[in-house]
């Protein structure tokens, strides 16, 4: 029973490490930088009469293109809509898909005042649309708190990819 135990092995959390520092130099700080101001700014935009906690999305996309997005209260609370999502389905909707295939998340910036990361449900609708991207978590301001990656949030996640779609 005990070789059965399955935690993420320090190997692999030192190649994800380098992947993070990776794609931070392939897309560079400045760009980050901006993605992280962009949701903050759009955190301005949240409907959150009930929990008064505004949550802000930009999200980079293969093309380039930066979509945003922001969270919508419902009073049922079960209905709302998550800042991750919102900005995911902003880009489907805006044709990212064909532009750039099912896989076109490269980085997604959530600015808001706690210091969590995206809950479960947008780290699967993530998963959705990258097997791996960058995760970084700003503050109000939009100064960056925590850059980690969707394989660290999310490991061993089910994807698309193991169905055999691209």
């Amino acid at each position: 029973m005990v070789s059965t135990i399955w935690t993420v092995p320090d190997s692999e959390r030192q190649l994800e490490k380098t992947w993070i520092l990776g794609e931070i130099t392939r897309l560079g700080e400045d760009s980050l930088l901006k993605l992280c101001q962009s949701a903050a700014q759009q955190r301005q935009h949240a409907y959150v009469p009930y929990s008064h906690y505004q949550v802000g999305v930009a999200i980079l996309a293969k093309s380039g293109q930066v979509y945003l997005g922001n969270n919508v209260e419902r009073v049922s609370y079960s209905e709302t809509d998550h800042g991750e999502e919102a900005a995911i389905t902003n880009a489907v909707i805006q044709g990212e898909v064909e532009q750039s295939g099912r896989k076109f998340l490269v980085a997604l910036a959530c600015a808001h005042s706690g210091d969590s990361a995206p809950c479960g449900r947008c780290r699967q609708i993530m998963a959705e649309h990258a097997d791996n991207c960058l995760v970084l978590v700003a503050d109000p301001k939009g100064n960056v708190k925590r850059v980690t990656s969707l394989k660290t949030l999310l490991p061993y996640a089910f994807t698309p990819t193991h169905l055999g779609i691209s």
